[in-house]
């Protein structure tokens, strides 16, 4: 199996799932909750139910993780993809225009091959490992900023915790606030990767995620020339999900900021 074949398949599904997504955008028949905050609408699970119609017509033998429970584990390849149909779908609820589609898949533990889809820009992102970024088949790479405090940076706040409880994120969001131009939170993790990817973001962090939130995007960034680790500088593990994803530059200036939170 050749990467470009699982390439033209992911391609295939992210353009239909994101056309799809598109053309319901305000007309949302129902909406449930994982959680307290964090919400599933029918159209995350039938955007899933394409993507995956597709992947595994040409792939029936991989593995699949997708986030609303329509992937399966196969023991027949060393193949696995990670599948989020509707990145941001908060966003997508109150048509605010930032979410994604996002397929990442992975091949005997290493990730090969990234496609993240915007269907309100129509903007196609994707990386194979070893041959680079790209952007509606553009090449992309990080931006040259050097510093903290010139940088733009993304971040998000996991659904499931408050104020005053682990992991909420508020302290790092205030330290790199005060230490950058400014931290903006949009809604979808696979994009903030993807726009550190083409120099629109100097850094993205976040705690907490899970695999598909970060698969693509992580390998994105990583063929555009960036840097991609847990807070500590320490290789990601998408499990835990906390990750830190710059243009390299500003990599050392961010974990020590981390490191000084002590956040575990």
């Amino acid at each position: 199996m050749t990467v470009s074949k699982a390439k033209a398949a992911a391609f295939s599904a992210a353009l239909q799932a994101g056309k799809y997504i598109k053309e319901r955008r305000g007309k949302i028949k129902k909406i449930d909750y994982k959680g307290a905050f964090n919400i599933v609408t029918d159209v995350d699970k039938a955007s899933e139910k394409m993507i995956l119609e597709i992947l595994k017509a040409d792939f029936p033998d991989d593995s699949y993780v997708a986030e609303e429970g329509g992937g399966h584990e196969a023991s027949k390849t060393n193949r696995r993809w990670y599948v989020d149909p509707l990145d941001g779908t908060t966003n997508f609820t109150h048509s605010y225009p930032f979410f994604c589609v996002s397929i990442g898949m992975e091949e005997a533990g290493q990730m090969m091959l990234g496609v993240v889809y915007n269907p309100i820009a129509d903007e196609l992102f994707y990386a194979e490992r070893g041959k680079g970024a790209f952007l509606n088949d553009e090449p992309i790479s990080v931006s040259g900023i050097g510093e903290l405090n010139h940088s733009l940076l993304a971040t998000g706040f996991p659904p499931d915790t408050g104020i005053g409880q682990p992991h909420n994120n508020m302290v790092p969001f205030t330290t790199l606030t005060n230490l950058s131009h400014g931290v903006r939170r949009d809604g979808s993790a696979a994009l903030d990767l993807c726009f550190v990817a083409c120099g629109r973001l100097e850094g993205f962090w976040e705690l907490k995620l899970a695999p598909w939130d970060i698969a693509a995007g992580s390998l994105i960034v990583e063929e555009a020339g960036g840097r991609v680790s847990d807070l500590a500088d320490g290789p990601l593990d998408m499990p835990t999900g906390h990750i830190l994803a710059t243009n390299k530059l500003i990599h050392a200036e961010v974990v020590a900021e981390m490191k000084k939170l002590d956040l575990k």
